[in-house]
């Protein structure tokens, strides 16, 4: 099992790069279409919710025809339009293009894994996703700082045909999986049979399936709505190149890449409860740092200290989503997918006021004092779940 898992790890790759490239280069997408950067986070919120809407719909469609053959075809789509991009001439063209790149992109993630879910047993559940998060964390490292690299030295146009052209692989290489390995045609009989109201009814009746939709919509509100604004930030108040921008929020990644590798010790000793709290600080920490920092050298400390903190409290809910509803599983991790891309553009449009009025400074230190609480709450009711199991 382990070729299709590590195809599946890099179309996650080419997925998040193209989403995060844009937090990079959204100064110069603001300066080329002569519009602030808070208009110009359009592209961003545009992307994150339909993005997160159209996973109401291809969690199902994944339980019916197939996760992995819905995962090739929706990369290939998405390769073409991640190019598009490229070809845009104006804000509300781009903003269109970008819609159509998270319709087709919101298949990979969650139906990768949802097939992990089916595939591998609950105990070795969160060591195995949290290896496949070394695609998403290794793309969103490559697309914050090619984003600064590549947009600083030929301009944001370049970076989506970057982008586009390493989807263009991605998708090839799943075509030729899915061909080869019959493991990967494989279709949930029971997805089938139940449909797509059926599914949706099974995971919405699940008081507990809510309760982590909830939670990870107000995770992705705060943690990913004062993200987008950590390049603008870094820009206007210190005067970094859309180089140097790229290679700090790049760095979100290295903290990812940092939980990947030590995650079986994690869990090991702090078990999903622990890692809840830990991550929960570990990311009031961080955007503390800044929202505090005198100069532009620690943020590459507190972007790094997101992508760990990040990470920990985030796999412990990916892998309680994956069991939360086992006879609709793609339906259940892609509602969870659709509520964490839900909640990002809320907090982007909620925070682009005080951005272009006040600045970045009082946006982090909000997400600073609430991100602990939430993976306080997070620990408490999964130890209050485990006690009535026991």
């Amino acid at each position: 099992m382990t070729r299709p898992i590590v195809m599946l790890s890099l179309a996650a790759f080419a997925s998040q790069a193209q989403v995060r490239a844009a937090d990079s280069v959204l100064p110069q997408i603001a300066a080329d279409f002569s519009v602030t950067v808070g208009a110009a986070s359009v592209v961003v919120s545009s992307y994150l919710l339909m993005h997160g809407t159209m996973q109401l719909v291809v969690g199902p469609l994944g339980d019916r025809f197939g996760k992995y053959r819905m995962i090739t075809v929706a990369a290939a789509l998405a390769s073409l339009l991640v190019l598009a991009c490229a070809l845009a001439t104006s804000l509300g063209g781009l903003t269109l293009i970008r819609l159509g790149c998270g319709l087709m992109a919101a298949c990979v993630i969650p139906l990768g894994m949802a097939y992990i879910g089916d595939t591998v047993p609950y105990e070795r559940r969160q060591q195995v996703l949290g290896r496949y998060l070394s695609g998403q964390v290794m793309g969103q490292l490559f697309g914050q700082a090619a984003g600064g690299i590549i947009g600083d030295a030929l301009g944001w146009q370049a970076v989506f045909l970057v982008l586009g052209g390493i989807f263009m692989l991605a998708a090839v290489a799943l075509a030729a999986e899915l061909r080869r390995n019959p493991l990967t045609r494989a279709t949930n009989r029971d997805g089938a049979d139940i449909g797509l109201i059926g599914g949706y009814r099974i995971v919405l009746s699940n008081a507990w399936a809510r309760t982590l939709m909830l939670i990870v919509f107000v995770e992705g509100a705060l943690m990913f709505g004062a993200l987008a604004y950590i390049g603008a930030d870094l820009h206007a108040r210190f005067g970094l190149s859309f180089t140097m921008v790229g290679v700090v929020i790049g760095t979100f990644g290295l903290g990812g890449l940092i939980y990947a590798a030590s995650v079986k010790i994690l869990v090991g000793r702090l078990g999903q409860t622990g890692l809840a709290v830990a991550g929960g600080c570990t990311l009031g920490l961080a955007y503390a740092i800044l929202a505090l920092a005198p100069a532009w050298w620690l943020a590459p400390l507190g972007v790094t200290l997101l992508g760990l903190g990040f990470y920990m409290l985030h796999n412990t809910l990916q892998t309680n989503a994956t069991q939360m509803s086992p006879e609709a599983r793609g339906t259940g991790v892609a509602l969870f997918s659709a509520s964490l891309f839900l909640g990002q553009p809320v907090g982007v449009a909620l925070f682009a006021p005080i951005i272009d009025r006040f600045g970045a400074p009082p946006v982090f230190a909000v997400a600073a004092a609430l991100l602990p609480p939430v993976g306080i709450w997070v620990a408490i009711l999964l130890r209050r779940r485990a006690a009535r199991e026991a």
